[in-house]
Parts: C-alpha cells; sequence; structure tokens
C-alpha cells in the first residue's frame, strides 16, 4: 500500500475516533467534586462560587442554570430554549444567560473553553454541575432534583 494512502487511512480513522469520543461527551453534564458552599464546617467552599454580581441576576432559591454563551453560537440557541423551559416549570430555579465576550474575566476564572458551557449552582452560588454543549434534558433534570432536595433536607 502506497505511504500516501496509509497517511489517510490513519488520518480518517484518528478523525473517526475524535469524533465518536465528542459526541459521547458533548453535552454531559458532570458534577463538580468538592464540599458544598453551605457547608458550616468548612472556612472556604472547594467548588466555585458565583454571586449575583458576577452573573448579572439573582441566583435562584434552590438552583440556579448558568448559560454561558456567544453571539453566533448555533447551540446556544437549542441550549436556552431547553434551560428555558427548565426553569420556567419550576419556581425554586432560575435561568441566566450570560455572554462570553461581556464576562472575559469570569469566562477564564471558570475556565470555560467553549459555547455553550451551562453551569448548575446550588442555593448559594457554589458550582455543582457543568456541561459543554447541549445538555441532556434527563441530566440537568437529575442535578436539579439533587440539589434542590438536599438544600430542602438541609432545611427540615
Amino acid at each position: 500500500m502506497p505511504l500516501g494512502v496509509s497517511v489517510l487511512l490513519v488520518v480518517l480513522l484518528a478523525t473517526g475516533a475524535f469524533a465518536l469520543a465528542r459526541r459521547r461527551s458533548d453535552g454531559r453534564v458532570r458534577t463538580v467534586p468538592g464540599e458544598p458552599a453551605g457547608d458550616a464546617q468548612s472556612s472556604r467552599p472547594d467548588r466555585e462560587v458565583l454571586t449575583s454580581t458576577d452573573i448579572g441576576a439573582a441566583l435562584g432559591s434552590g438552583a440556579t442554570l448558568v448559560q454561558v454563551s456567544s453571539a453566533f453560537c448555533a447551540p446556544c440557541r437549542a441550549t436556552r430554549v431547553l434551560l428555558s423551559r427548565v426553569a420556567d416549570e419550576r419556581d425554586d430555579v432560575a435561568y441566566v444567560d450570560v455572554d462570553a465576550e461581556s464576562h472575559l474575566d469570569l469566562v477564564r476564572r471558570l475556565d470555560v473553553m467553549r459555547t455553550p458551557t451551562v453551569l448548575v449552582l446550588d442555593s448559594a452560588g457554589a458550582v455543582v454541575a457543568r456541561a459543554s454543549g447541549v445538555p441532556r434534558m434527563p441530566e440537568i433534570e437529575a442535578v436539579l432534583a439533587a440539589v434542590t432536595h438536599s438544600a430542602v433536607s438541609d432545611a427540615g
């Protein structure tokens, strides 16, 4: 087999493997390890904490969905529709869309590499989960159920 054909096959296989890996991880909601921000035992939270000043809107009483997006991002529109619907169905969940270009310091601080990036904050503003790409509805709902359930359990 000629060298050019071999190189082409290797490149095609590598590209296919990358595309498959990207498709499997795109939109997957990953929990962020660490102690919750509201932990009275800790003098500083292990998780990144965002305030209403950071995101330009009030935090939700149970959780906040923060979408970091950009003007020409097509997947951002689909994410906006999905997260808006989730927040509209729940009184304790707020949704905030943060423009990456207008908030470069926050983007760097949160290590946002692509848009959309979705952050799930607990009631204290601690980042408990994140997703790059359009998140999957069942995964968002599961994280919200866990976050708001633990908030209800802590209060009760």
